[in-house]
């Protein structure tokens, strides 16, 4: 039950892991992004430029933080220490934030040419620590140690990390198409297998730590909890699913102007506007075992204390319960614009926005960010510089590519090379088979 550890230990394990971690910012716009472009709106199955399109493998990643700011230069190095190398900022109320996810086997192919079915498959684990004092998360972080008198008041704490798999069947048609406008929508329905859940929330969590005395003095209350098959807060079983449910809706407007070609090959619009909702839904665990704290109580500091479960038993009173509990998924609302410049030039503008609160307990988000990206963009082949501003202040440039079957690319991997204040980063990979539409008119 060490769980403060147990955060900060997930979140270095993202950080260290970073180097081999991946995320598809400004892929997906790509109209030869295939699955990818389906899994941020599933009305990208259909009317596609692939006539089949087989995922083999991807992966993605997304970690960062409003408290570290990190030198990636000298990340490389070795025997780094990511704090020396990092500026720190604590706040009243810091964010933690990671996701990764693999894409495993999918496909989607056309039925004919106003419908187009698929199957994406897919494991995902989220986790994000959100308004955590950050005087406090120092301290436990170095056990007290060198510590001067700080306050620190917590309120909405939450934590959460989850990790699910997930089979989505995927349908889309041709809507409207006449003339100069063209419109198509998609769904995605998801059946989910959660595999593991552990957080903590408190609605009030305040108190002062004396350095003199070493004493902290606290108020409020925590709860903390997992499935009852987590060892150590660390280890996720896929012995014992859990069973729940998902989906994912959107639409895609293209105008088309002046454009006569009946060719499945080519793309057809001078502007493309899209809407989607993704990760509706949720996952219910029947057996969370939680631990509710009272932390109305002075205690020592916790010098001498090997871990937080220690400390925390031996210093304050707890409840335990076994309880059902709905977890729900990251929903987002994503918005997409894509401008046709000329020939095989496009720039296109994504929001990707949570609609899930910051201080929402029992539930992942993901971070608000707008991103515009330039591309150029032919049938076997891609290239884009995505620009992205996200949530809490951090501006992030990347690069990417499409060669054929092969994706690789970044959304920060130039802002991180160039600042020395680099709050996120990312990068993803994938491998597939295309089969392209033909360019032949009929």
């Amino acid at each position: 039950m060490n769980y403060f550890k147990s955060a900060i230990a997930y979140t270095a394990f993202f950080i260290s892991f970073f180097s081999v971690a991946q995320s598809y910012v400004g892929h997906s716009i790509d109209n030869y992004s295939g699955i990818h472009g389906v899994i941020d709106n599933p009305s990208n199955i259909v009317d596609s430029r692939f006539k089949t399109d087989v995922n083999l493998a991807s992966a993605s990643t997304f970690i960062g933080s409003d408290y570290y700011a990190i030198d990636f230069g000298n990340i490389f190095n070795e025997d780094i220490d990511i704090e020396d190398n990092s500026k720190i900022s604590p706040s009243d109320s810091n964010n933690f934030f990671s996701n990764a996810e693999v894409v495993g086997p999918s496909f989607m192919f056309n039925l004919n040419d106003t419908n187009s079915v698929g199957i994406v498959t897919r494991l995902r684990g989220f986790a994000n620590i959100n308004n955590i004092n950050g005087s406090l998360f120092e301290s436990l972080n170095e056990e007290f140690e060198n510590a001067e008198d700080f306050s620190f008041d917590s309120s909405n704490l939450v934590s959460t990390y989850h990790v699910w798999a997930e089979i989505g069947f995927a349908y889309g048609r041709v809507l409207y198409n006449k003339e100069d406008h063209f419109l198509k929508g998609g769904i995605t329905l998801k059946l989910l297998q959660g595999a593991g859940i552990s957080y903590f929330n408190s609605p009030g969590f305040s108190g002062n730590y004396d350095a003199s005395a070493q004493t902290i003095t606290t108020n409020g209350s925590i709860n903390y909890g997992n499935i009852d098959d987590i060892n150590n807060d660390e280890d996720f079983n896929f012995d014992n699913l859990q069973t729940g449910f998902g989906a994912d809706l959107g639409v895609t407007y293209e105008w088309r102007k002046g454009n006569e070609t009946d060719s499945k090959g080519f793309n057809k619009y001078v502007l493309k506007l899209g809407l989607a909702i993704t990760d509706i839904g949720s996952i219910t665990y029947k057996n969370i075992k939680q631990y509710s704290f009272d932390l109305n109580n002075q205690t020592e500091s916790t010098i001498g204390y090997n871990d937080t479960e220690a400390f925390l038993d031996e210093n304050y009173t707890s409840v335990e319960t076994t309880k059902k509990l709905k977890i729900n998924l990251p929903t987002a609302l994503r918005l997409s614009a894509d401008y046709h410049v000329d020939k095989s030039i496009y720039v296109s503008v994504l929001g990707a926005f949570s609609m899930v609160k910051n201080n929402t307990e029992y539930a992942n988000k993901i971070n608000n960010a707008v991103t515009l990206s330039p591309r150029i963009e032919t049938k076997w082949f891609s290239f884009y510089s995505p620009v992205s501003f996200r949530q809490y202040d951090d501006f992030a440039w990347g690069a990417g590519l499409r060669l054929g079957p092969l994706t690789v690319g970044s959304g920060s991997i130039l802002s991180n090379v160039l600042s020395k204040e680099a709050k996120t980063t990312d990068i993803y990979l994938g491998l597939k088979v295309p089969i392209y539409q033909s360019k032949k008119t009929k």
